[in-house]
């Protein structure tokens, strides 16, 4: 595979985000639905409340990040959580997703943020081995609780 480089995304890139996008939903068990995901994308891409990352490969694209911003009320600074990261998998073990990651890095310290979050998966072992070896830190202080409201 020829070498990947990262960008971030424009509204110009939303026919190429939808099947990376609809190709990690269904990594997590949620069907194929490209056009609410098309909606889904236009809006976070209109609207400007997300960053996406594309990144590219031969001319294809292979993976994208997206973080969304938010605070930390506790440091009273601005923080990311990147809640989505996905490498097609044919580029998988190339490097694209440490790329993915060092561009959610570097866009997070431009915009002055005090810190990345995400999750993942317990059984997605692989993700959790490239974060820690990115420098990422798993919480050993706070559990995550989630309620459902749909």
């Amino acid at each position: 595979m020829e070498p990947a480089s990262v960008r971030q995304a424009t509204s110009a890139d939303l026919e190429t985000l939808v099947p990376l996008f609809d190709g990690y939903r269904q990594f997590y068990g949620q069907p194929c639905e490209r056009d609410r995901v098309c909606d889904f994308l236009n809006e976070r891409l209109t609207q400007g409340d997300s960053v996406l990352f594309i990144a590219v490969a031969g001319g294809r694209a292979v993976g994208f990040t997206q973080l969304y911003p938010s605070f930390s009320s506790v440091s009273m600074a601005r923080i990311f959580i990147l809640n989505d990261l996905f490498v097609v998998p044919e580029a998988r073990r190339s490097g694209v997703a440490r790329l993915l990651l060092d561009a959610a890095v570097r866009h997070g310290r431009e915009a002055g943020a005090i810190r990345l979050s995400l999750s993942t998966a317990l059984t997605n072992t692989v993700a959790q081995a490239l974060y820690a070896s990115a420098g990422w830190e798993r919480d050993a202080v706070f559990c995550v609780y989630q309620r459902a409201l749909a």
